[in-house]
């Protein structure tokens, strides 16, 4: 899907403003793909994941079943659907970081997208209830997992042409700079379970950081 025209989700589920000047019609789609999300999330809190329907969540949400699915293909996309544009924002900010920073700290500059979504205060609790109910399901954690698979893939894609871009290409099979992105994203899991399971009385991002550090001085340079 492309970015533009759809990174209206990505702003209300982290916070970030790529859009600053959305049509009418645009305003209004994401208005109600924001009130679907946020029945449904109370739903999976209140009945739990599984026992959930999207009747349920038509009913909640004051929408037929069919208008559900006009902005979600499914249940499980009311979660985790999200991802693929918060990939395209992350994608899009280790694209513009300068040609000259170090890889890991655009990496980690990339990954504050998803902060503002867990740290907000007014959203800390949701964030936590839902990735809870991800982490519990063996089918959402899968679906959540292909899609930070995803990410990486295009992160690699950018490593290697930023590597490019500075005179100093990455040949195909030189596997460094996926390696440097597949830690990246392995700290991002260790920080939100390391998060989860001090109940989120630790900002998300101190999480993260201290992921990421301990990492850091033994990063591999893939453009090196």
């Amino acid at each position: 899907m492309a970015l533009n025209a759809n990174i209206g989700i990505v702003h209300y589920h982290c916070g970030v403003m790529v859009d600053s000047q959305p049509g009418l019609r645009e305003r209004a789609r994401r208005a109600i793909q924001k009130e679907i999300t946020e029945a449904a999330q109370q739903l999976f809190v209140d009945r739990g994941y599984e026992a959930t329907t999207i009747d349920d969540i038509a009913e909640a949400a004051g929408l037929s079943r069919r208008s559900v699915f006009r902005y979600f293909s499914s249940k499980e996309d009311i979660i985790v659907g999200k991802f693929a544009f918060i990939g395209e924002t992350i994608v899009a900010i280790l694209r513009d970081r300068p040609l000259d920073e170090a890889v890991w700290r655009s990496l980690r500059l990339g990954l504050d997208v998803l902060v503002p979504y867990v740290d907000d205060p007014d959203k800390q609790d949701m964030a936590e209830s839902m990735q809870r109910i991800v982490f519990a399901s063996p089918a959402l954690l899968a679906s959540y997992l292909e899609k930070l698979e995803r990410i990486q893939i295009a992160c690699d894609h950018v490593l290697r042409d930023r590597a490019a871009a500075r005179g100093a290409p990455v040949a195909p099979a030189d596997p460094r700079p996926r390696a440097v992105v597949g830690a990246a994203f392995s700290c991002l899991l260790a920080a939100q379970h390391s998060w989860l399971a001090d109940s989120g009385r630790q900002a998300f991002a101190a999480c993260l950081d201290a992921a990421m550090t301990a990492l850091a001085p033994v990063e591999p340079q893939p453009d090196s």
